[in-house]
């Protein structure tokens, strides 16, 4: 692609790099110049215009966006993905679903690798999103790229990005008490808003005494394709309330704690094929913690090892709660 100003005669068909106003008519960035264009320009006095020539084996800022695109989602059913409009050398990619959003990004560091040109931005991996969010856009940053650069961009990315969808329909909240009092129904609708946003029901609430016998009990009769459990005292040590009551009702305690703030005390296990997430007191407000990260991809059936939840340690400081107890900066 040619780049620069030339005189009038020469810019029929060039691309026009600055929006101009004649009189009252503007002639905007991006406008292919016409004959007409020339002529509007002529009588408003001007001699030479900014513009940008496409050469051989060029392609068109739209043209190539729209490519690229393709070239990401080549399924676009399967990944979840519906792509926008070009305009202005840019193409969306939306969600179809609500889920979270799985990326590769060694592949997509080679979009943007080879020519500055060609660029892809997206939302974070495992970002929840809602259906019709965007979760990327596609911007060819010049007037045309070479035809050579954008297939290279392009190759190997397919299936780079996609939104896993949920797999399930409804949760069990198994919440424990330590008095006679029920529990205020802050977390529950916390808890309820999450799961409402994923598609998710709660089933009806159960709420049983903080002892390994009761919790268990209820654990075993859930109902909902994946179990909450929100105790009312803190769960502490592996061998806690929750995590034993869910040992005695046959599960499996896959990870206790997890290196995000808000968020240390979660626990995660499973009842045969039915997860199970202990979550910590943060969850109660609908504040981000780091719960959120690891019920949105359970929701999504993404399998969560003790390593991967080990592995959100960097990203996992979320914010300061100045009402906590301890800060984590003393006063001194």
């Amino acid at each position: 692609m040619k780049f620069g100003s030339v005189p009038l005669a020469q810019a029929e068909g060039a691309i026009l790099a600055h929006s101009l106003r004649v009189q009252n008519h503007k002639i905007a960035k991006g406008t292919t110049l016409s004959a007409a264009d020339l002529a509007r320009l002529d009588l408003a006095g001007f001699e030479v215009v900014t513009v940008a020539r496409l050469e051989p084996g060029d392609i068109h800022e739209n043209d190539a966006a729209l490519t690229l695109a393709k070239m990401l989602v080549p399924d676009p059913q399967a990944q979840r993905i519906r792509l926008s409009g070009a305009g202005a050398g840019r193409v969306n990619l939306i969600a179809e679903t609500s889920g979270i959003v799985q990326l590769d990004p060694k592949r997509l560091q080679v979009v943007n690798d080879v020519d500055p040109m060609i660029s892809i931005a997206t939302v974070p991996e495992w970002h929840r999103v809602d259906a019709d969010g965007m979760i990327a856009t596609i911007k060819i940053i010049s007037y045309a790229v070479p035809s050579t650069a954008l297939k290279k961009a392009g190759a190997g990315a397919g299936g780079a990005l996609s939104v896993r969808a949920p797999i399930y329909g409804s949760a069990t909240l198994v919440e424990t008490r330590v008095s006679a009092d029920i529990p205020s129904d802050k977390g529950r609708a916390a808890i309820a808003g999450r799961l409402h946003r994923m598609g998710l029901d709660l089933t009806p609430r159960v709420v049983v005494p903080h002892k390994e016998a009761d919790l268990n009990q209820a654990i075993s009769a859930a109902t909902g394709d994946l179990v909450l459990i929100l105790t009312g005292s803190a769960t502490s040590d592996p061998m806690d309330v929750a995590p034993q009551a869910l040992r005695q009702a046959g599960g499996e305690l896959i990870r206790f704690g997890m290196p995000v703030d808000p968020g240390n005390l979660l626990f995660l296990g499973a009842l045969g094929d039915r997860p199970v997430i202990g979550l910590p007191g943060c969850a109660r407000s609908p504040a981000l913690n780091g719960a959120d990260w690891i019920l949105e991809r359970v929701i999504c059936g993404i399998e969560v090892t003790s390593r991967d939840i080990a592995a959100l340690g960097v990203g996992g400081l979320l914010k300061e709660i100045p009402t906590r107890p301890m800060l984590r900066r003393s006063g001194t």
